[in-house]
């Protein structure tokens, strides 16, 4: 089993914040972590002189490697370093292509500079931003040896699926030499040689690929002294003041995207000020639903907010009166106003929308790689291309006509104008009666639409552990209702008075300076929720905080772990079995889940993956913090300097306050129970 890091920075670029690099920082790195390969990738640069004094002073495999901006990502491009000068006047290339941070290049200009990319290692940012995605992964596809990624979960998550790249996890850490802490983020690949064909090899194959040297993936380090967690369930134990929760704020740090429950964090202060805020916290939060629920009504507002119907009716207007007018002075036509173009009708320009929705919807078929597989199965690649191509010619095409209509009815609009100034006949104005009809008919159907989403009705029902948040549509009837909306004190009060005609509400509010045109559609129906109890009540004070606490555990599945610091320090024993542990449980399948907890309700009957014993004493006169790990079913728990403890111990005196209360309670309970 090999360790390796292939992603490790010692140039400072315009895509880095400054460093100054240490050649004693990479030498600690690979000797602490016990590298056995490691690549130097810089951002579209490398330093064949620096990269040969690192060669010379770590003790480990060196391959000489570049990290190159893609239009849509970045990729790892390393080489067996066999032609060090071939492959430095390579990369020389792409920095004369790439000397701003957004600058990139394609990946015909990258196979035009590196030749045959099969002789090379190409990892692209695979689960990382900024990933390598359409047209570019897939010109490049066969190519990749793994993919890289920013996490353990995200790690884990891709080793199950049975397509998609092997995945790797390396540092992208910068050898600075004022570095604090060491990375921890590194692959073991088994595999026997260090060559760069054995590595490539070994990645293509996702069973050889691992996150610990023993444990395969179900641990990962998180410290920089070796201490591993579980990429499940991990529990942690210790009495008071024992640096459980340093413990929980180190991994905080360590992790980086991780979603932190604090201990009494989630607990009500006064109720009427708990109250408002958890209402807000609700809204903000089914924000998004809203936001889903009114996105066709908002693209409605957008299109009849166009429609300016006072402008086409003076229109029509003028034409009927020129015309009439133009009718009862026949017999004053002169020689002017008998020219054919004093009449003539001018070019009616369309719209190119529907022409380039159509674009960019094959377009987005073409470049999707998620579900390439069942859009190919029904149509070719090759096929949509070509499509794609005909369209845009026709985009072009009626653009260019759109182009030379416009100039057209310039020409005529300035003879019409010329031949005005002598003729005393009256030029019959135009008028666009079918778009004046369209408009007419626009603004009836959405009066309607609108007037049914005001309709009450509840539109959203969903349980969440007990729970259910109930939304409910409904008009709006005061001014304050409106400036909550867009969060600003704004002149409502008139436009409200024509809050039952709405394409005339519409108008009105449109001429506020303080709302927004991305706000208007949220103005017209009036959203609300409610939190109801397992008996269909609202929520109490305390159900508040349970429920925000079910929720905080929910949103960390957007998150790369989860910390809790004590649930039982808010919560009743009750709650925590019921409702909590198993969603807790349910959760550490995806990601990895620390718990601090000296409580038996949720130490015992959780049934954790993974150990940790959190240990204070005073040892020459100073304290001394030691953390103990395991598997539930060790005897004992280890340290990282050898030092052990009894599991059982642990479990009594942290979870049951030693074994003469535990006793006790075990008997008082047998005896009601008698």
């Amino acid at each position: 089993m090999k360790k390796i890091d292939l992603h490790i920075h010692t140039v400072s670029t315009v895509s880095d914040s400054d460093f100054e690099f240490s050649i004693d920082t990479i030498k600690r790195y690979v000797s602490e972590a016990d590298l056995d390969a490691i690549a130097v990738t810089n951002h579209n640069v490398f330093d064949s002189s620096q990269f040969i004094q690192i060669q010379q002073k770590v003790d480990c495999q060196v391959f000489p490697g570049i990290e190159v901006d893609l239009q849509s990502g970045h990729l790892l491009l390393i080489s067996s370093g066999d032609n060090l000068a071939d492959f430095d006047s390579k990369c020389k290339k792409v920095s004369v292509e790439i000397v701003t941070e957004t600058d990139s290049i394609s990946t015909g200009k990258l196979i035009e500079i590196f030749g045959d990319l099969s002789s090379y290692l190409l990892i692209p940012h695979y689960r990382k931003s900024p990933p390598v995605t359409g047209s570019e992964y897939a010109d490049l596809m066969s190519y990749f040896s793994a993919g890289e990624v920013d996490s353990a979960k995200k790690f884990v998550r891709e080793m199950k699926r049975s397509e998609g790249l092997c995945p790797v996890l390396f540092s992208d850490s910068r050898m600075a030499a004022d570095m604090a802490k060491l990375p921890t983020r590194q692959t073991y690949i088994d595999c026997g040689d260090i060559s760069l064909s054995a590595i490539k090899a070994t990645l293509k194959d996702k069973s050889k690929a691992f996150l610990s040297r023993s444990d395969g993936n179900k641990l990962f380090q998180v410290f920089e002294d070796g201490q591993y967690i579980s990429t499940g369930l991990n529990v942690v134990y210790g009495d008071r003041s024992s640096g459980k929760t340093v413990t929980l704020n180190r991994m905080s740090e360590s992790l980086g995207n991780v979603k932190y429950i604090r201990q009494f964090e989630l607990v009500q202060s006064s109720d009427e000020e708990d109250k408002k805020q958890f209402n807000a916290e609700v809204q903000k939060r089914r924000s998004g639903f809203v936001e889903d629920y009114l996105s066709s009504f908002r693209v409605l507002v957008g299109d009849i907010s166009k429609v300016e119907i006072d402008v086409d009716e003076k229109s029509v207007e003028k034409y009927i009166d020129t015309l009439l007018k133009s009718a009862d002075e026949a017999d004053r036509e002169d020689s002017y106003s008998k020219v054919l173009l004093y009449k003539e009708t001018e070019y009616t320009i369309g719209s190119n929308k529907g022409l380039k929705d159509l674009i960019a919807s094959v377009i987005n078929l073409i470049e999707n790689m998620d579900y390439r597989s069942v859009v190919e199965s029904h149509i070719s690649i090759d096929s949509l291309r070509s499509l794609a191509v005909d369209l845009i010619g026709r985009l072009w095409s009626k653009s260019d006509k759109d182009r030379n209509h416009k100039y057209v009815n310039s020409m005529i609009k300035d003879v019409k104008d010329r031949l005005q100034v002598h003729t005393a006949a009256t030029r019959i104005e135009t008028a666009n009666l079918y778009d004046y009809a369209i408009n007419k008919r626009k603004i009836k159907r959405f009066n309607e639409i609108a007037l049914a989403l005001q309709s009450p009705m509840t539109i959203f029902d969903e349980p969440v552990q007990g729970f259910r948040v109930v939304a409910q549509k409904g008009p709006y009837s005061q001014a304050s209702e409106l400036n909550e909306v867009i969060r600003s004190q704004a002149p409502f009060k008139d436009a409200l008075g024509s809050y039952g005609n709405p394409y005339e509400f519409l108008s009105k509010v449109k001429r506020i300076d303080k709302v927004q045109e991305s706000e208007i559609h949220r103005l017209f129906v009036k959203i609300t929720y409610r939190i109801l109890n397992k008996s269909g009540s609202d929520v109490s004070g305390g159900e508040r905080s349970e429920f925000r606490l079910l929720q905080a555990i929910k949103d960390a599945q957007m998150f790369d772990a989860l910390l809790i610091d004590e649930p039982e320090s808010s919560f009743d024993n009750r709650f925590l079995n019921r409702n909590v542990n198993d969603i807790i449980k349910s959760i550490s399948g995806e990601m990895p889940v620390v718990v601090v907890t000296h409580n038996n309700s949720v130490g015992a009957s959780i049934h954790p993956d993974y150990l940790i014993y959190a240990e204070k004493k005073r040892e020459n006169d100073s304290d001394v913090y030691r953390l103990y790990s395991g598997h539930p079913s060790d005897k004992k728990l280890k340290c990282i300097d050898g030092a052990k403890v009894v599991t059982y111990d642990i479990f009594l005196n942290a979870l049951e306050a030693g074994s003469d209360a535990y006793k006790h309670r075990r008997d008082f309970y047998e005896t009601v129970k008698d």
